[in-house]
């Protein structure tokens, strides 16, 4: 087994703060998917009289379309509103690409107007030729319709997030010298006594001071189990109080709340860069450049072989429309927005989308133990007897330490709890300093303690205990003595429980070719017993909190290291690691060094962080591939070089071939929630 200690005396530094927030023009700025839904709606309606009275769509049917005064202007009179008014998003996005950087709207913009312009030509200035009326409407209609379904999905993370905002109570319950009064939640402060009464939402974050319950704390977990809530347990704002009334001391207030923080983290993931949406608006450009000179040559070689002023602006036209990057635009954002809920759902909150992207390429992960890999509390590990059966030694000591509050005392009352044994009363209880406990149980005077205890009394110690003793303390754990006058009776041995999910966690990991590191400031046979049962073959043990960071560094000095830590010790490690993930401990989600945030402090969610990771990346190349790759053949049949062939592709079955390309790669991103990552 492999395993090394912690050295002492190191420092590590934030090399930086964290990451600066890219400044970007965003094409939808000011929009919302409603504007783009009404007018698809009412310039579809205005398309349909143009397709009526269409003179191509005549000849295809076969029908003669009804005439009245002026219904030969009907078509150019209707794409006149259309273009204004349907098109107007597309032309003023536009004029702000032009003024930064051209992109998906300024193809739109292009292809719509030189298409609009050439038909009022033919129509009001007699050129002679065919118009582009239906064409021009058509594939105004089609955008409209594909950035509506681009906006309702990209916005779709922002409806979550004003969700959240509505978790909370406005009005909240205040005890004041035994009387209620209901104040806004914006004026309790801490230490403050609030009312929660059953069926109500707990407006602010505090402590139980008086009462029992249990409360739905889904948004915050995702487990739609209620918790038993009680004296001394901490509730969150945006919980639901189920059956019983709660007396709750407030304990964060205002941004301080876990739900703000929560808010904020969704913000900040929300607003952060995408490496792979910055390429893909990088692609859009150059497709723009690239569609806007191939178009440009489309019109002068058709032009120059004569074949015609109608025939080289419509194939310009077909270049410009098939090359639009709107795939382009979804394919990203999309991917984003599924890989966002699936990781909600796991309780995964992703704060940096860069360092997500970038978690596909982890090769080892640390853990940090105690409140990681471990529950952060004791527990009874085994339990060593000599002439008493262990239930009734174990009920004994916990009738005993029952009376006590040392948190060692506690873990044997718990253990008793869990075997669900009935306790006998115990009486003439005192506590002896520096010893344990003493009192009556059933008639007879028994001691709990320090071993120690046994050996100052002159007890005997058989050689089963003794072996017992020294195999506790081989393993590192602390142990509990149960005597009575006249020896040593039980042996408990206690440590840190390992989390039922950390096995898991580690054998997943395992599987998918990641090294497992564990880092613990525990001696070596603690940080031994805990490796040994999880099975990871690397651990650093007596490490301070300050050296977790350079043990880290060392790490990732031979390949890509997570770390995983609770965030209040380990923020230099976190910081450190090239993806820090931060275990939750159900509030505390305010850890500003970490990516990622596990609010369920279940390890195993860094398990499934990864696996959603590399599928994420996946679905992202493969959209970025298809939504450029149909270029490839469709700018080349759009320009005409297949007409030779008798094949020609018109100006709105290119805007459907373009729609088709945005359909796919939607289809692509969704397939991304059939991910099995349990």
């Amino acid at each position: 087994m492999q395993h090394e200690q912690g050295h002492h005396g190191h420092d590590s530094h934030r090399a930086s703060t964290s990451p600066s927030k890219h400044e970007r023009h965003d094409k939808h700025a000011g929009h919302n998917p409603e504007i783009f839904k009404r007018r698809f709606f009412i310039c579809l309606v205005l398309t349909l009289p143009v397709l009526y009275y269409d003179p191509a769509f005549q000849g295809w049917f076969g029908y003669e379309a009804v005439q009245f005064p002026g219904s030969n202007w009907v078509g150019s009179f209707l794409s006149i509103i259309i273009y204004f008014y349907g098109g107007w998003v597309f032309l003023k996005g536009a004029w702000y690409e032009l003024r930064s950087k051209v992109g998906m709207m300024t193809l739109i913009a292009l292809a719509i107007t030189v298409a609009f312009v050439y038909s009022l030509a033919i129509t009001f200035l007699r050129l002679g030729g065919q118009s582009f009326y239906w064409e021009l409407v058509t594939l105004v209609d089609i955008m409209l319709l594909g950035h509506w379904i681009e906006m309702a999905s990209v916005q779709g993370a922002s409806r979550a997030l004003e969700h959240l905002a509505n978790l909370v109570p406005d009005i909240a319950h205040r005890l004041v010298q035994g009387r209620i009064e209901d104040v806004p939640v914006g004026e309790l402060q801490q230490g403050d006594l609030i009312l929660i009464r059953p069926g109500e939402q707990i407006p602010i974050d505090g402590e139980v001071e008086e009462g029992a319950s249990s409360v739905n704390e889904a948004f915050l977990t995702g487990e739609s189990r209620p918790v038993t809530k009680q004296f001394g347990d901490e509730v969150v704002a945006g919980a639901v109080n189920a059956e019983g009334a709660l007396t709750v001391k407030v304990t964060r207030t205002g941004e301080q709340t876990t739900l703000n923080q929560i808010m904020r983290l969704v913000e900040e993931a929300q607003s952060s860069r995408s490496r792979f949406q910055a390429l893909a608006d990088q692609i859009a450009y150059w497709l723009t450049l690239i569609a806007i000179g191939v178009g440009t040559l489309t019109f002068v070689v058709w032009f120059g072989l004569n074949a015609g002023l109608v025939f080289a602006i419509e194939r310009a036209v077909t270049v410009l429309v098939i090359a639009c990057p709107h795939a382009l635009g979804l394919a990203i954002p999309l991917v984003i927005v599924n890989a966002t809920g699936l990781s909600a759902k796991h309780g995964i909150l992703v704060r940096r989308r860069e360092a997500f992207e970038r978690a596909r390429k982890i090769k080892a992960i640390a853990f940090d133990k105690t409140g990681t890999l471990t529950e952060g509390r004791f527990g009874v590990q085994r339990i060593y007897t000599e002439g008493m059966d262990e239930l009734e030694a174990l009920s004994i000591a916990a009738a005993l330490e029952a009376l006590s509050e040392h948190p060692l005392a506690q873990a044997v009352v718990q253990e008793a709890e869990i075997r669900q044994l009935s306790l006998p009363k115990a009486r003439d209880f005192q506590a002896v300093a520096g010893k344990g406990v003493e009192g009556s149980v059933n008639g007879k005077r028994y001691r709990v303690g320090r071993p120690e205890w046994a050996q100052e009394l002159n007890l005997a110690f058989s050689a089963k205990l003794q072996t017992g003793l020294e195999n506790i303390e081989s393993r590192g754990e602390s142990a509990i003595a149960l005597l009575d006058d006249e020896r040593l009776i039980a042996l408990f041995g206690l440590a840190d429980k390992v989390r039922e999910q950390a096995r898991t966690a580690v054998q997943r990991l395992q599987e998918m070719q990641v090294q497992v590191v564990m880092i613990t400031g525990d001696a070596e046979a603690v940080a031994k017993t805990v490796a040994e049962d999880l099975g990871i073959d690397r651990y650093y043990a007596r490490v301070l909190p300050q050296d977790k960071a350079a043990i880290v560094r060392k790490l990732k000095a031979s390949q890509p290291t997570a770390f995983v830590g609770d965030g209040i010790n380990d923020a230099p490690a976190l910081f450190e690691s090239d993806l820090g993930l931060a275990i939750g401990a159900g509030t505390n989600v305010a850890i500003e060094s970490a990516d990622l945030v596990l609010i369920k402090s279940n390890p195993l969610d860094a398990a499934y962080a990864l696996k959603l990771s590399k599928a994420t990346y996946d679905k992202m190349l493969q959209n970025l591939l298809w939504a450029t790759g149909y270029n490839v053949i469709g700018i080349p049949l759009a320009a005409g070089v297949a007409y030779p062939l008798g094949i020609l592709l018109p100006p709105a079955l290119a805007a459907v071939f373009m729609s088709v390309s945005t359909v796919v790669v939607s289809i692509n991103a969704m397939l991304l929630r059939r991910v099995q990552l349990s």
